[in-house]
């Protein structure tokens, strides 16, 4: 469940980079290191079954020069995306808790060709009950219109810096802002209301200056169903609060959560074997796969009520023909929905079988000049799941994304 499960390769440093934002990532000036190390605290502990001349890190040499972008790609994203998507939004403070859920509609279409095609979403949200017909009539309901800002082949790569896995039906981008996330709460919470003490008080508005807003979406295994999270970290690199859209490409009714108030409801689905195989792409709709590995990895409560994991990862060896094994174990101490492993990861527990990890504090891994990551995970039946993990470097640029799917043993 750990950062420890992207069995993440080393990468060279000529990735192509983009500015993050105008301004500074963050509140402090990150040093600029000479290459990209793992923000795990556990690889330190690494043992390989093979000699050190067939690291992981010898896969990064697999071309990455194809640098042209692939319109077969990009119009396969955009038919992921399109139609109509009936939602549920879900607002988590950073220790799991549930603060807002609102109605949302999204409708989702295209135009041009080519080079020329966009990506055209609009955002329809459930207006506060104070702006809504006191009938209860669907029909009075109001929805307040969002227009999401055009994608193509510019912004994907430049702005969102996607990472996209088209087999797997799973993609991985970022924002310059948490603009979008704000509107649906200010729209679907406080409505016309935005007065200050009629505001719900459990309500959290997102930074004005977020030093990241990730979202990872997986696709369900069953329907025509998604869920897509969103990491959104304060400038000082904390855990500002979570977002999960869960949604439906159909006109029926908004797909909802199933409600675990109980810690040890929330994690005993993930105990066990799990046992998957692994994709990592660099970012770009172009990427290119850097390495694809096997994993099996355990979870197990001790008599402290730790949670005990261990991973193997084994890499398929495409490049030089060595398969090359780690194994990680760590120790995480579990306090309500947050799962805490030592060296400074955190797994936040989430209903519906879902938990978002990411560092205890971003800007502590930045100062040791280590990259760092951050993932999530949907089991959405009791013996599959799929996990996208997105890893940063030290200048909050993406690098790569990782897709998981595994099955529990």
């Amino acid at each position: 469940m750990a950062s420890s499960l992207h069995c993440s390769v080393s990468l060279p440093s000529s990735l192509p980079k983009f500015s993050i934002f105008n301004n500074k990532f963050f509140s402090f000036n990150p040093p600029n290191p000479n290459s990209i190390q793992s923000s795990s605290p556990s690889l330190s502990t690494i043992k390989s079954s093979s000699s050190s001349s067939s690291s992981p890190s010898s896969m990064s040499s697999i071309s990455l020069d194809d640098t042209a972008m692939s319109i077969d790609n990009l119009r396969s994203f955009f038919n992921l995306n399109i139609g109509k998507w009936n939602g549920s939004f879900y607002q988590f403070d950073a220790g799991g808790n549930l603060l807002q859920q609102v109605s949302t509609k999204l409708s989702v279409s295209s135009y041009g060709e080519d080079e020329l095609m966009s990506l055209i979403q609009s955002l329809y949200i459930k207006q506060a009950s104070s702006n809504t017909s006191v009938s209860g009539d669907d029909n009075d309901v109001e929805w307040a219109e969002y227009k999401i800002k055009e994608t193509n082949m510019f912004t994907v790569d430049k702005y969102q810096q996607i990472g996209f896995f088209p087999s797997e039906k799973a993609f991985a981008l970022r924002y310059q802002t948490a603009g979008m996330l704000d509107n649906v709460l200010r729209q679907g919470v406080l409505g016309e209301d935005d007065t200050g003490e009629e505001s719900p008080r459990n309500l959290k508005l997102p930074s004005r200056r977020p030093s990241i807003v990730c979202e990872n979406c997986l696709y369900s295994l069953q329907r025509d169903k998604r869920a897509r999270a969103f990491h959104i970290l304060e400038p000082r690199g904390t855990v500002d609060m979570l977002i999960i859209f869960l949604e439906e490409r159909s006109e029926g009714p908004h797909p909802l959560l199933e409600s675990s108030k109980d810690t040890k409801n929330r994690i005993t689905p993930f105990l066990g074997k799990w046992k998957g195989h692994s994709v990592t792409k660099r970012s770009g709709v172009y990427g290119a796969t850097i390495a694809e590995a096997d994993t099996v990895v355990l979870h197990e409560m001790n008599d402290n009520g730790q949670l005990i994991q261990d991973v193997s990862c084994t890499s398929d060896g495409a490049n030089d023909g060595a398969n090359v094994t780690t194994n990680v174990h760590w120790t995480g101490t579990i306090s309500d929905n947050l799962v805490t492993f030592d060296g400074g990861y955190q797994i936040i527990l989430l209903p519906g079988g879902m938990y978002m990890g990411c560092p205890v504090d971003v800007s502590k891994i930045v100062e040791q000049s280590k990259s760092f990551h951050l993932e999530f995970c949907w089991l959405e039946t009791p013996d599959k799941r799929q996990r996208l993990v997105r890893t940063y470097d030290v200048e909050g640029l993406v690098v790569s994304s990782t897709y998981f799917l595994e099955t529990k043993l």
